[in-house]
C-alpha cells in the first residue's frame, strides 16, 4: 500500500498522462512559491491551463473533487497570477481545471476531469 505522499505522486503522474492523452502539453509540474503550489500547468491549444489534482483512496471523506472548494479555487487563481508574473505572462486565454483521481484496488485510478472550474 502506498503512503500518502506516494499516492499523491502517483495520482499527479496519472493526471499528467491523462491531460496528454486529451491533447494537452504539460509545461510545468509542482511549481512552488512561498504561498503554495500549482500541481500541473499545461497548454490546451492556445489556452494556458492551471490544473489542480486531488487523489484519494476512498470516498469516506467525499469524492476527490469535493476538496476543491471556492476558497481553494481562489488560492489557485492567486498562485496562477504569481506564476504568470514570474514567467513573463501569457497573452492568450487562461483556464483552471481540476482532476480528481480515486484509486481502485488494482492500483489504477478512476479519473474525473473538470474543465473550467470557477
Amino acid at each position: 500500500m502506498r503512503d500518502r505522499q506516494q499516492l499523491g505522486q502517483a495520482g499527479e503522474d496519472a493526471a499528467a498522462r491523462h491531460l496528454v492523452r486529451q491533447g494537452m502539453a504539460v509545461i510545468a509540474r509542482n511549481w512552488r512559491c512561498r504561498y503554495g503550489e500549482l500541481d500541473i500547468i499545461a497548454r490546451d491549444g492556445s489556452v494556458l491551463v492551471f490544473c489542480e489534482v486531488k487523489t484519494r483512496r476512498g470516498t469516506g471523506f467525499g469524492v476527490p473533487l469535493s476538496a476543491i472548494t471556492p476558497r481553494k479555487v481562489a488560492r489557485i487563481r492567486q498562485l496562477a497570477a504569481l506564476w504568470l508574473v514570474e514567467t513573463g505572462g501569457h497573452r492568450g486565454p487562461v483556464r483552471l481545471d481540476a482532476v480528481g483521481l480515486l484509486e481502485r484496488p488494482d492500483g489504477h485510478f478512476d479519473i474525473e476531469h473538470v474543465r473550467g472550474v470557477s
